[in-house]
């Protein structure tokens, strides 16, 4: 039997070589019994062609599946770079009002609400999610609020707030630690007449990174997250209703003029009986 020897056609995505035609079928010669000996000139002239078909064709494909990762990646990085805080490109409002439960207030337009969250109602930034709306109102059987006062001076009304907020983030794993600190307590009278207090507070998260190493050297802290809270408290309807605002301290100074103006647009209503 003798056999003939076809070179191989190179395939990639895409692409899809034949051998030239200036290649004859080679017939080996009768010595070799079907097998054409590896230093046979033919052969690798073959050989060297059939390389560098495939490398000119690796010169001009582009796998489809990094094609489509670099898309993806350059999607993103854009997203990143355009939406690093809630404020960076809008600085408009919408309103929401509660009218069962007698508030309103106002978010950023492009805000989404999250159902389920534990308060009343709470809006959050779809990009940055530590930037966050939320009210909490006390229950209208267990409190009987005849003004914000009842909280004492605002400075007691802030370790209220800030003892409130520790206690929400208490954590059972191993090695967290939390600082806090009140950056600033006050009062106003708004132009509905009522008296609110303002309350801000700062929280900052630590973990080790090594909660079960014997030797205290060996568990680092560090820094988990960094957040501004600031609280408006008002009382109507004989209950407590406490706005909360939540951003990254480092974001704070960039957004303070928009976050002001939601503070000061806070407002409690009277709900008809």
């Amino acid at each position: 039997m003798i056999s003939i020897l076809y070179p191989m056609a190179s395939i990639t995505v895409g692409l899809k070589f034949h051998p030239p035609p200036c290649f004859p079928r080679l017939r080996p010669p009768p010595h070799s019994h079907g097998i054409l000996p590896r230093s046979s000139s033919v052969a690798a002239k073959s050989t060297s062609c059939q390389l560098h078909e495939t490398q000119s064709s690796k010169d001009f494909a582009v796998p489809r599946r990094k094609a489509m990762a670099l898309l993806l990646s350059g999607f993103i990085y854009s997203q990143a770079g355009t939406c690093d805080n809630a404020f960076a490109n809008s600085v408009t409002f919408r309103e929401y009002t509660d009218q069962f439960d007698g508030y309103t207030l106002q978010y950023p337009s492009n805000w989404i609400q999250v159902r389920g969250a534990g308060a009343d109602i709470f809006f959050r930034d779809p990009f940055v999610l530590d930037e966050n709306i939320s009210v909490n109102i006390s229950s209208p059987s267990s409190s009987q609020y005849k003004s914000v006062e009842d909280l004492g001076s605002p400075e007691e009304a802030g370790k209220k707030v800030l003892k409130q907020y520790l206690t929400e983030f208490m954590s059972t794993r191993l090695g967290v630690r939390r600082e806090s600190s009140i950056l600033s307590t006050s009062s106003k009278v708004a132009r509905d007449g009522r008296l609110y207090y303002e309350v801000e507070v700062n929280i900052k998260s630590y973990a080790n990174n090594n909660e079960l190493a014997v030797m205290p050297q060996d568990r680092v802290a560090r820094l988990e997250w960094d957040r501004r809270y600031l609280s408006v408290l008002g009382v109507e309807n004989n209950r407590l209703y406490e706005l909360r605002l939540q951003t990254p301290e480092k974001s704070f100074a960039e957004e303070e003029k928009e976050l002001r103006e939601i503070m000061d647009a806070f407002r409690v209503n009277k709900v008809a009986a």
